[in-house]
């Protein structure tokens, strides 16, 4: 019974969280402070994770979906700044 309370006051903090940042985000943006596109970059994770899941039908499957395809970006933008900079491009 605890493990359930603990768990629902862990969630409700992450709620409040992620609520704060967004509204600390707009804020942000109608002062001026940070443009769109810079702020749109965040939703990338949530598209990919749309479509992966309008793909496979589940949402586990698109979970994990999301992760390599988010994995293998990393990996090959690590990659290609390691040669940017090896060549000097």
């Amino acid at each position: 019974m605890t493990e359930v309370i603990f768990l629902s006051l862990g969630l409700g903090l992450m709620a409040i969280s992620v609520i704060a940042i967004i509204l600390a985000g707009i804020r942000n943006m109608t002062l001026g402070k940070s443009n769109f596109k810079k702020m749109s970059v965040m939703l990338i994770p949530f598209v990919i994770f749309a479509i992966a899941y309008g793909i496979t039908g589940s949402a586990a499957q698109g979970g994990i979906l999301t992760m390599i395809i988010l994995m293998a970006a990393m990996a090959l933008s690590i990659a290609f700044t390691g040669l940017r900079g090896t060549f000097k491009l």
